[in-house]
């Protein structure tokens, strides 16, 4: 897949979060309305955050999509993780918000939700985990972390509008058997649901931050790429070795020990020649290659 149907495939699948996050949005706000939910209302605030963040990796894909330039000759593949920290933060406040809101409604008397809100918190299962599922399987087919962090947040919408599920049932059941306290099963459905976006929010942010603060392929990562170095022609030791992640795209730096007798031009042709078999893999944007005459590591000594 080249870069160009890479960004194409990931604007569209932001596009489609937007659209179907406002309609969610509005559907459970309106339900939860009309049949008296908090817990409902709090899952339409929770879609209506998805908004803003798939609106942020929409923006983030289009500004990773900029070629490098002269202030940032690595081109601009953070800003997709970017997007993603900004998802994250706005899913930590709005976890914040809906458990102070559905902590409040506990010590007030309060009326059972009508059977209205099931529907919008059943039809809100079956779409998030839909948005899911195709979210988080292209963002893992071209490695793009704003999306697979997007995708997440459909997740935690699913588990979210599953204990909204239970809460608004168990309120109505309470109801029905004339059991009062079972009725604050629906506030109470809403603090869970505060905690599990707030417990998703920290974990998103940390892994988007540790993407951010370049980090390192690890080993079992690496072993492609130096096996193909090691078997290009004139290479007699690989010396350092280093990949890092640029947002969707990995950026290699190598130190190559090659024979201290050949001409400074032949040690350029070999750095040359590594450097653009590395650029024939996918994900590979760029390769910066030091040549080292090889020393023996007895005759170092």
């Amino acid at each position: 897949m080249n870069k160009e149907e890479r960004f194409r495939k990931a604007e569209i699948a932001a596009i489609v979060g937007i659209l179907g996050n406002i309609l969610l949005a509005v559907l459970k706000g309106v339900i939860g309305s009309i049949s008296n939910s908090r817990a409902l209302i709090a899952d339409a605030a929770h879609s209506a955050s998805d908004v803003a963040g798939s609106f942020a990796v929409f923006i983030g894909l289009r500004a990773a999509k900029l070629p490098p330039d002269k202030d940032h000759p690595y081109g601009h593949g953070k800003a997709e993780s970017i997007a993603a920290i900004i998802v994250a933060v706005l899913l930590l406040l709005v976890g914040v918000e809906i458990g102070i809101s559905s902590g409040k409604a506990i010590f007030n008397p309060i009326e059972a939700p009508g059977t209205l809100a099931l529907y919008g918190a059943l039809i809100s299962i079956v779409v998030k985990e839909v948005m899911f599922q195709y979210k988080f399987r292209l963002g893992k087919k071209i490695n793009s972390d704003a999306l697979i962090v997007n995708a997440y947040e459909h997740r935690s919408d699913v588990y979210s509008s599953i204990a909204v599920l239970i809460g608004i049932a168990g309120a109505i059941l309470g109801s029905k058997l004339h059991l009062p306290w079972l009725i604050y099963a629906d506030p109470i459905a809403g603090i869970f649901v505060s905690v599990l976006i707030a417990k998703m929010a920290v974990k998103l942010g940390y892994d988007s931050i540790h993407t951010t603060l370049d980090h390192v392929l690890h080993e079992e990562d690496t072993l492609e790429y130096k096996e193909v170095i090691n078997g290009m022609p004139g290479v007699v030791n690989l010396d350092e070795f280093y990949a890092r992640e640029h947002g969707h795209y990995v950026i290699i730096d190598i130190k190559l020990g090659v024979d201290p007798d050949i001409s400074v031009k032949d040690g350029h042709d070999i750095g040359k020649a590594v450097k653009e078999r590395l650029l024939k893999e996918e994900e590979v944007h760029d390769v910066l290659v030091h040549i080292n005459p090889y020393e023996p590591k007895e005759k170092k000594s």
